[in-house]
């Protein structure tokens, strides 16, 4: 028989649960527990803890259960449409953050927000995007939009799209990002040869092309830091 909220033993786990957080750190806490304190919130009447633990084990960690789309998560049993909706605002609340994090200070001398952000909001896809990131003349994040959305290995890109939108913007320079749902990040000969074109098409605007990072679950790549443009 399922435990309850008026269970005196799962009270007792509760109140130790966020003891153990406030005394302790947060950060102390191992991801399942974490987890279990956030589902304490939008699930205040029963026993989350064995939940947690099956988001973990089908997800296959943390940040893949943040990151799973909305309707997924809705599927999976003790969870229902509100609580992937709580889910889903808790990863919206750290994309935010870190962009916003990346946005205080010129890109160029900021490179790990840049990093920590493009992780957050991408890594995670289950399709491949193609994102540009425009930048002003002090390096400063002008905006950050979706050109290129596919399949599970390929997103169109339109180089010439991506000169006249830089150029609305009155742009000097873009950092291209896409991300890998396979897990990888290294760079495909298709993602070379597109970014050596992006920058060919680039290059009689005096539009400068930083860098393109390419993102995955194990990491990511810069093109640039490679020698592959």
């Amino acid at each position: 028989m399922p435990r309850t909220h008026a269970d005196p033993g799962l009270a007792g786990h509760r109140l130790r649960l966020r003891q153990r957080a406030e005394t302790s750190g947060l950060a102390a806490l191992p991801d399942y527990e974490l987890l279990e304190l956030y589902l304490f919130r939008t699930l205040p009447r029963g026993d989350v803890k064995p939940l947690a633990k099956a988001l973990m084990a089908r997800f296959g960690g943390l940040a893949e259960v943040m990151g799973a789309p909305e309707g997924e998560l809705a599927q999976c049993a003790g969870i229902g449409a509100a609580t992937a909706l709580d889910l889903k605002i808790a990863q919206e609340l750290a994309v935010r953050a870190t962009r916003a994090e990346a946005r205080r200070r010129p890109v160029i001398s900021s490179w790990s927000a840049l990093i920590a952000y493009v992780r957050v909001s991408l890594a995670q896809e289950r399709r491949e995007q193609f994102r540009v990131i425009f930048l002003d003349r002090k390096n400063q994040l002008q905006s950050d939009e979706m050109l290129g959305q596919g399949t599970v290995d390929h997103a169109p890109v339109y180089p010439r799209e991506i000169v006249r939108r830089a150029l609305e913007l009155s742009s000097s320079s873009l950092i291209l990002v896409h991300n890998h749902p396979s897990g990888d990040p290294t760079p495909s000969p298709a993602d070379i040869a597109m970014t050596r074109e992006i920058v060919e098409a680039a290059r009689p605007l005096k539009i400068t092309i930083h860098d393109h990072i390419v993102v995955g679950r194990d990491g990511v790549a810069s093109l640039k830091a490679l020698g592959l443009f």
